[in-house]
């Protein structure tokens, strides 16, 4: 399945974070925070984002910015432009 994002949105993969420790001690899934870097995979349909992001960016988002979507068993979030806080290069 494809999704085409309109207007001012990017649909984007989080980046999940390598396992945290602390000492011994692994920090459960569920204690972790939310992945706040994700691949831009579409970029929506408005001129000026159009010249922003291109697909497979890296960038940093709003910690609790987005819809969560599945496609195809895999988890992408729907962003708009101002959720997102910088491009990483």
């Amino acid at each position: 399945m494809k999704v085409q994002p309109i207007d001012d949105r990017l649909l984007i993969q989080p980046i999940e974070e390598e396992e945290q420790r602390v000492g011994s001690i692994i920090i459960p899934d569920t204690a972790k925070e939310k992945p706040r870097m994700g691949k831009v995979i579409a970029v929506g349909t408005d001129e000026d984002i159009k010249e922003i992001f291109k697909e497979g960016d890296r960038i940093l988002f709003a910690k609790y910015a987005g819809d969560e979507i599945k496609i195809d068993g895999q988890e992408y979030l729907i962003v708009q432009r101002s959720d997102v806080l910088a491009i990483v290069k």
